[in-house]
């Protein structure tokens, strides 16, 4: 057993012992992942597809999985020089900095200085106290936690930010691809217009010269007319259109969009033509693919979300508050010293024998305050409780995310399967009014509904086909996919 300490060590021991003390309590509640209000299944999640990677979303790079390098260079600019990934990134600067002034309360603070006081005394005479050394001002001894649980929410808030920054990060990444995909869907119209314009005003200057010599009328004239204004205000539509797609995809690469951005243009087939027809189509535009994911499951999926953990992290910020409000409640212990030299003349102040310290510790218990200590502990289990319903929303809203983006899949593919076989159908069926017409067997008329109807259809499967470049993108997203820390440009 060991033996008390002596008397004179007596003091220094309890001060020993209060300081190892300080901070090893908390009185925050003990957290607990509180249980996700979803569903234990995605709707329309389905069996993998054939050929989806066996990871989840989350654990594959953006660079691996945006396989084309003009969209990994333009993610990788977007991730140098966008505005708000840099306003998040300073966000954690801001949020270490608090953190660091939090465990800076829970260290003493010492200051060397010299002092002289002179007063006098009551024989008419001049007291005279000079000191010079180190001094502790107020150091609060954390015996209840107090420090430690404002300490440990400032800790959860840098977590939080950088999670917050993860989230922006993906966001963007998930934008810029977006972006690109809509650009190319622009082209695409814009190339199918300016076919459309080319065959229709040929079209219409074929029907105005057999209007000119007696073989057409004026309704079918007219009608021609009407067809090539239209293929004029839908050009002009899609022009702008695609200037505010890339002003849009400017803003995030935080410079203009680079001229090699996008794949080479197929060259616009010749549609010059000796009858009041469209020449052969060619193929549409076909925007490129992503890999298909695996869905997972809720539990295992939505955590992994930043958001979602940013939300849980700022929870877990509000539960240790909930400490520091009740540790509140209880005396404050706080130690006040100094140590150096003493004298009573300032040149005799560093002389052998001047050595002098002092300890003023003190405990300071609330008697009356108004309510004050229970209002902040009710604003801290009330800022918990907030916490609490943002965490189990961001839970909501992810798993709607990700059921929309799923629904998406299982439908979109089917959508442009039946678009495209419109398409051919309605081609077709231009190329047979056509026939008809120039043997007298259909009307103008019939022809030009046919090329109207089957411009509508080649519009509709480019616009579904960017919808499916969207949904990839966007479930790669909500899965949490597109955090790839250090990723070096390609």
């Amino acid at each position: 057993m060991t033996p008390p300490p002596r008397a004179a060590a007596g003091p220094l021991a309890a001060l020993g012992l209060a300081a190892l003390l300080a901070g090893c309590a908390s009185m925050a509640p003990p957290y607990q992942r509180p249980p996700a209000p979803v569903p234990a299944q995605f709707p329309d999640a389905g069996a993998a597809p054939a050929g989806a990677p066996a990871e989840a979303a989350a654990d594959i790079p953006w660079p691996q999985f945006f396989a084309d390098p003009r969209l990994r260079r333009l993610i990788g600019t977007a991730l140098q020089n966008n505005r708000d990934l840099r306003v998040a990134a300073l966000n954690i600067e801001q949020a270490q900095a608090q953190a660091a002034l939090r465990d800076a309360d829970r260290w003493p603070t010492l200051g060397a200085g010299v002092t002289g006081l002179r007063q006098p005394n009551g024989n008419g005479g001049i007291n005279s106290v000079y000191t010079a050394g180190l001094q502790l001002s107020s150091y609060e001894l954390d015996l209840f936690g107090r420090l430690r649980s404002l300490g440990d929410a400032a800790a959860a808030q840098v977590l939080a930010s950088a999670e917050a920054r993860k989230a922006v990060q993906i966001g963007l990444v998930a934008s810029v691809a977006g972006g690109w995909f809509a650009l190319q869907a622009d082209d695409a119209l814009l190339q199918l217009t300016q076919r459309t314009l080319a065959t229709r005003i040929e079209s219409a200057r074929l029907t105005q010269l057999r209007y000119d010599h007696g073989a057409a009328s004026e309704l079918d004239l007219q009608a021609a007319v009407a067809l090539r204004e239209a293929a004029r205000v839908a050009l002009a539509q899609q022009t702008r259109q695609r200037a505010q797609d890339e002003n849009a995809l400017a803003l995030l690469l935080g410079q203009p969009v680079p001229a090699d951005a996008l794949p080479t243009a197929a060259a616009v087939a010749s549609t010059s033509s000796d009858r009041a027809g469209p020449a052969p189509e060619p193929a549409l535009t076909t925007l490129p693919t992503l890999p298909d994911l695996p869905p997972g499951l809720p539990a295992s999926v939505l955590t992994r979300r930043p958001d979602v953990r940013q939300a849980e992290l700022q929870l877990v910020a509000a539960n240790a508050n909930i400490g520091a409000a009740r540790a509140a409640f209880f005396p404050r212990i706080t130690l006040t010293g100094s140590a150096g030299s003493a004298s009573n003349a300032l040149a005799a102040l560093f002389k052998a024998g001047s050595f002098a310290w002092s300890a003023a510790p003190q405990a300071l218990a609330t008697v009356f305050d108004a309510g004050r200590n229970r209002a902040n502990l009710k604003l801290a289990e009330v800022g918990r409780e907030i916490a609490l319903a943002q965490y189990e929303r961001a839970i909501q809203s992810a798993f709607r995310e990700v059921a929309d983006a799923l629904a998406g899949r299982a439908t979109l593919q089917q959508q442009l399967q039946a678009q495209q076989a419109q398409v051919q159908a309605q081609q077709a069926l231009v190329r047979l009014t056509a026939l008809r017409y120039s043997n007298g067997a259909a009307s103008a008329l019939d022809l030009l509904d046919a090329q109207r109807v089957l411009f509508t259809a080649q519009q509709a499967a480019v616009q579904v086909q960017a919808l499916v470049a969207q949904n990839g993108v966007t479930l790669y997203r909500v899965l949490g996919g597109g955090w790839a820390p250090g990723a070096a440009l390609p």
